[in-house]
């Protein structure tokens, strides 16, 4: 398959724990994205149980059963994500989640804290269906061993556009000049795959720059108000706005660098300043 988007990259609407638990906010936050130009739209799934040691960290423990939706709900947001002709996508990180949202699924994200968690992985690539993955936190040698896994599991996944790479940085929010946005230059010149930017700044500025630098894929959080909110996600996510804004930026943008193959353009050739702007030889003396 291809990940390409209606105006270019394939934008990914990360709602993600922006709803913090509530499932009638969590399907206001998808009726924006839908409104949206967002081409996709992606959740998260995960079960307390089987993420955190309650024993070890119980804060954290209760914050993912604070934010954790039920699996109905989940589908609910998946046929309503669909039935607006909407790309759904979700982070899986649990193993028994993925039998019941596979049937709504057309390709899975592997978030960067599970670029290594090869047991989730080796059941993602049971399902055959393409990979995303944010390679936050990781060195280039866990991020080649990790392609090579997947590659092991099915040979499906040594096709191209089979799997794609996601330059990321995981904090919240992160300075732009953590970007590292040359990182997919280098991914495409080592894997040619398919690759983009999931982007955990607080503005559109590092998008933008993605899209110019060739990113194929831009990810970014969404909400629908970012001031005063204590989750963290909110502040580096785009509004309904900021993705309009985006679109507009990254269609003037694609307009501006233009055609790749060097000719005349329909002005000069209009205003014939290919020949009124050329030497030419006249007779000086009768």
């Amino acid at each position: 398959m291809s990940f390409k988007g209606k105006h270019g990259p394939l934008l990914i609407a990360e709602i993600g724990g922006n709803h913090e638990g509530d499932i009638d906010y969590a399907h206001e936050l998808l009726d924006l994205a839908i409104m949206s130009k967002a081409d996709v739209i992606k959740f998260q799934i995960y079960n307390p149980e089987s993420l955190v040691n309650r024993n070890v960290d119980l804060d954290r423990f209760n914050h993912f059963k604070k934010f954790t939706l039920k699996p109905k709900d989940h589908i609910s947001l998946a046929k309503k994500c669909i039935d607006n002709n909407k790309i759904y996508l979700a982070s899986v990180w649990d193993i028994d989640s993925i039998k019941w949202i596979n049937e709504f699924s057309r390709y899975y994200k592997v978030g960067s804290g599970d670029l290594t968690a090869y047991q989730i992985i080796k059941e993602l690539t049971k399902t055959k269906k393409p990979l995303i993955l944010s390679t936050g936190l990781s060195k280039v040698t866990e991020v080649n061993d990790t392609i090579e896994f997947i590659k092991s599991q099915d040979s499906i996944y040594k096709k191209k556009d089979r799997i794609a790479l996601l330059q990321c940085t995981s904090n919240y929010p992160i300075p732009e000049s953590e970007s590292n946005l040359s990182v997919m230059k280098y991914f495409k010149n080592k894997y040619n795959f398919p690759v983009g930017y999931s982007d955990h700044t607080e503005g559109l500025d590092s998008l933008i720059l993605a899209a110019v630098l060739g990113a194929e894929i831009l990810e970014f959080h969404f909400t629908d108000n970012k001031l005063n909110r204590t989750f963290r996600d909110h502040s580096v996510s785009l509004t309904k706005d900021d993705v309009e804004l985006l679109v507009e930026k990254i269609v003037k943008n694609k307009s501006i660098i233009g055609n790749p193959v060097k000719s005349p353009t329909f002005s000069e050739i209009k205003s014939k300043h290919t020949f009124s702007f050329r030497r030419s030889l006249y007779a000086k003396k009768d």
